[in-house]
C-alpha cells in the first residue's frame, strides 16, 4: 500500500460538522493533515463541529479548529479564508462539500427554494474558490462536490441539479485557472451514499435505486472522502478538471 502523508498541510473543509464532510475531515487528519471544519454557525453545527474537533485533536494536539461561515454570504467567506490566513499562514485544500437540498418539480418550486439551493450549492462554491485562490499554496488542490443528480437529472431536483451541474463545469474552467500555480480543480460525482439523510428514504424508494446499482449497494462516506483524498495527494499530480463518479456502476 502506498501511504498519503499530508503532515504540514492544511485543508478547509465546508459543511463539515456532519456526514460526508465530517468523514473527510477524519480522513484528512489520519493523513496527516491540519483540518479547518467549517460549519453554517447553528447551535446543532456548532456542538457537532466542535465535537468533531475536540475528537481530532484528543488524537492529535492542535490539528484541528473550526469556523462559523455561511459560504451563501461572500463576506463571511472572504472572512474565513483571512482568518485561516492569519492562523495557518495560507492553505493547500479547499474541499467544497456543503449544501442543501429543497425539492420540488419545477411546476410547484418557489423562487425562493431555487435561490436558496443555487445561493449554497452553486454561489457558495464560486465563493469560497474565489477567495481561497486568494490564500492558497502553489501545488495546492480544490475539489468540489458535484452529484450523481447533475448526469441523471433525478425528479423534482431541477435546482440542485442545475447547481451541481455547474459546479462540474466550474472546476473545469477553475483547472484551467489555476494550472498556472499549479493548483488542481476536480469534482466528484457522488451516487447514493449511506448517510442520515438517505435514511430517510423510504425502503420501497431505496429498493428500486438499488436495481440501477450493479455492485447491489449505495455507497459508504469512507469511499467517497477515499476518492477526495486521493484527488488532494499526490498521486493524483496529473489529474486536474476532472469529474469523478463515485456511485458503484449506477446506470439509470
Amino acid at each position: 500500500m502506498i501511504p498519503i502523508d499530508l503532515t504540514d498541510k492544511v485543508a478547509l473543509i465546508t459543511g463539515a460538522s456532519q456526514g460526508i464532510g465530517a468523514q473527510v475531515a477524519r480522513t484528512f487528519h489520519q493523513a496527516g493533515a491540519t483540518v479547518v471544519l467549517n460549519h453554517l454557525g447553528t447551535p446543532g453545527t456548532t456542538a457537532d463541529a466542535q465535537t468533531l474537533a475536540d475528537e481530532l485533536n484528543l488524537a492529535r494536539t492542535d490539528s484541528a479548529s473550526v469556523i462559523a461561515a455561511d459560504v451563501a454570504q461572500p463576506e463571511q467567506v472572504q472572512t474565513m479564508m483571512g482568518d485561516i490566513q492569519a492562523r495557518h499562514g495560507g492553505l493547500d485544500y479547499l474541499i467544497n462539500n456543503a449544501a442543501i437540498i429543497k425539492d420540488r418539480t419545477i411546476a410547484k418550486m418557489g423562487l425562493d427554494e431555487w435561490d436558496a439551493v443555487i445561493d449554497v450549492n452553486l454561489s457558495g462554491v464560486f465563493y469560497c474558490c474565489k477567495y481561497a485562490l486568494d490564500i492558497m499554496r502553489d501545488h495546492g488542490a480544490i475539489v468540489s462536490f458535484g452529484s450523481i443528480a447533475a448526469i441523471q437529472g433525478f425528479f423534482g431536483q431541477a435546482n440542485y441539479a442545475a447547481a451541481k451541474s455547474g459546479v462540474q463545469a466550474m472546476m473545469r474552467v477553475l483547472s484551467r485557472e489555476a494550472a498556472r500555480k499549479h493548483i488542481r480543480a476536480n469534482a466528484i460525482a457522488p451516487g447514493v451514499i449511506d448517510t442520515a439523510m438517505a435514511a430517510t428514504i423510504p425502503e420501497n424508494v431505496r429498493a428500486e435505486m438499488l436495481k440501477n446499482v450493479p455492485l447491489a449497494r449505495f455507497g459508504t462516506t469512507e469511499e467517497v472522502a477515499n476518492v477526495v483524498l486521493f484527488l488532494c495527494s499526490p498521486l493524483a499530480s496529473y489529474v486536474t478538471g476532472q469529474t469523478i463518479e463515485i456511485n458503484g456502476g449506477w446506470r439509470g
